[in-house]
Formats: structure tokens, sequence, C-alpha cells
């Protein structure tokens, strides 16, 4: 059992991130997992797990992250498509009537899962997991059963949706969703293995790395409170500086696990303090809300910590041993 802890942690952590961190749910929805984990600890947990299988690292995790959101929104909840989704209105900015789809919203929910619900669990976990931080957890068995509960928390998330809303999108939109999806996963397998690129220059360290992580995090959330336009030119800018400064930095002598779990803790971090202005989706006293701000912030403070200690005695025996 103690050899599946990794896997079980990551399991279970994804959906804590993903929607109760960020603010959606209050802690007394714990039920909730039972019906969460399968979709988004799956996800999660498989993403890595097949990564790590075929010697990828975390830029194919990444990449399968952002396949695995354009899938769930596209398909499961099909929020990119709905107008009348969680009846917040998501396509009214921005919406783009030949693609059926709201930029602004597009963009954001797919930074939310390919940089939340996903990577983020996966980096936290895999610091934590030590040396075995990029071996894989399970075996074939374990990778079964992990892909059988993934389809079952899709298929279980897309059903519930389509009861409550009633809502299915057009062929065409599926069907592109369908392709782009796959495009992702071919794209994630053809990308060069890790590797350095044999800079001069030191890579940041991870005080810099977690300021910008954390500087990131809040453009992130503020972009969807502008109008259309100067929004998704935010968001693109954002994504296209982050993925510039991830493959340089990553490149240069001196990065490694700090500043991986620096990255993780900005994000973490950023859904801490998004949870205290974020409104549950569920009716939620607002005592009640305020003590599970506060339980899920303290929690992502003290996994930051936990990640960074692991980080720092993992160096220390590196050190000792050289």
């Amino acid at each position: 059992m103690r050899r599946l802890l990794p896997a079980v942690g990551l399991f279970f952590l994804a959906p804590v991130v993903a929607e109760f961190l960020l603010g959606d749910f209050p802690i007394t929805y714990v039920a909730a997992l039972l019906l969460l984990a399968p979709l988004y600890g799956g996800g999660a947990l498989f993403i890595r797990e097949i990564a790590r299988r075929t010697g990828r690292g975390r830029p194919a995790m990444v990449v399968l992250a952002l396949a695995y959101g354009v899938f769930e929104e596209g398909i499961a909840t099909q929020s990119l498509f709905n107008p009348d989704y969680a009846h917040a209105h998501l396509l009214d900015k921005g919406f783009v009537p030949a693609l059926g789809i709201a930029l602004p919203w597009t963009l954001f929910v797919l930074g939310l899962h390919t940089v939340w619900s996903i990577s983020v669990p996966i980096v936290v976990v895999e610091e934590l997991a030590g040396k075995r931080g990029t071996e894989p957890w399970l075996g074939r068995t374990g990778l079964a059963v992990t892909a059988v509960l993934l389809v079952a928390g899709a298929a279980a998330i897309t059903l519930t949706t389509y009861a409550q809303y009633h809502f299915m999108a057009s062929p065409f939109q599926l069907a592109a969703v369908v392709v782009i999806t796959v495009a992702l996963v071919v794209l994630a397998f053809r990308l060069p293995r890790d590797g350095r690129a044999g800079s001069d220059r030191p890579a940041p360290g991870p005080v810099p790395v977690l300021c910008a992580s954390l500087a990131a995090g809040l453009v992130f959330m503020l972009a969807v409170m502008l109008p259309a336009v100067p929004g998704v030119l935010v968001q693109a800018g954002l994504y296209a500086g982050a993925v510039w400064a991830l493959v340089t930095w990553s490149r240069r002598p001196g990065w490694g696990s700090g500043q991986g779990a620096a990255l993780a803790a900005g994000g973490l971090l950023t859904y801490a303090w998004h949870g205290f202005v974020q409104s549950p989706v569920v009716e939620t006293p607002p005592v009640l809300d305020r003590v599970s701000d506060v339980v899920l912030a303290l929690g992502a403070v003290a996994l930051c910590a936990w990640a960074r200690r692991a980080v720092t005695a993992r160096r220390a025996v590196t050190a000792g041993h050289g």
C-alpha cells in the first residue's frame, strides 16, 4: 500500500484542488469526491503514468492536460457550447457565432484545467514522492483500473450534466472537439524528451519563479473580468509568455525540483486566495463558506511547505552523497 501512496494522493488531490480550493464547493461537500475523483483524479493519474511510462516529462503532461480540458469542457460538460451552463451566461461575452464558443470563457476554462486541475497536482505529488517522483507508480492492473475510473467518471459527469441542462452540442462541434483532443495527444508524444539546451545563463531560483507564478496567476484571474477583446489579448499574451519562460528557463543550468515546486506553489496559492472571492456553486451559508476558504487555504500553504521541505531534504542527501 505504501508503494501506491503517491498514486492515491494524486487521485484525491486533483479534485480537491480543481473544485474545492478553487472555491466551488465547501469542505462539507467532501462526499462529492466520489463523483469528482474518477474524472479529475483519474485524468491526472492516467496522464502522469502514461507520460512517465513512455519516458516523457512535464511538457508532454501539460499538452495532455490541455487535451483533457478540451475533452471535459467540450464533451463531458459541454460548457464551451452551452449558453445556459451553470446559469452563469458564460458565452455572453466574446461569443463567436461561427465557432459557437466564447473566446474569453474558452481560454479561461482550458487554462484552469491545464494548469490547476492536472499539472499542479501532478507536480506537487511528484515532488513529495522524492526519488520516486519520475518513476511509474502503477502496474498494468493499476493503470487499467485508472483508465476505467476515468471513463466512468467522464460518463457520469456527461450524463449528470445532460440530465440537468438537456443540452447537446452540434455534431460538428462534438467532432471538432474529438479531432482537437486527438491532435493534442499526438502532439504530446511528438515533443522532444526532457533535455537541456546548454545555455550558459543560470536558471532563476525558486523565489523568483514563485513570484512569477503568483503574478501570472493574478493576471490570469483578473483577465476574465476585462472586456472581451482586451481580455482575450491578455490571456493569449499570458499563455505565450508562460510557455516561452518555462521552455527557456527549464533548459538552463540549475533548473530542478526547487523551481518545479515553486511553480506548483504559486498555482496552489493562487487558487487559495481565489477561493475567498469565488461564490460556491452550491448553496452555502456565508460563515461556512469563509471557514471552508480558511481551512483549504491553510491546507494549501501546508502542502507548499511540505513540498519545499521534501525538495530541500532531497538536495541535502544528494549533496551528502556528492
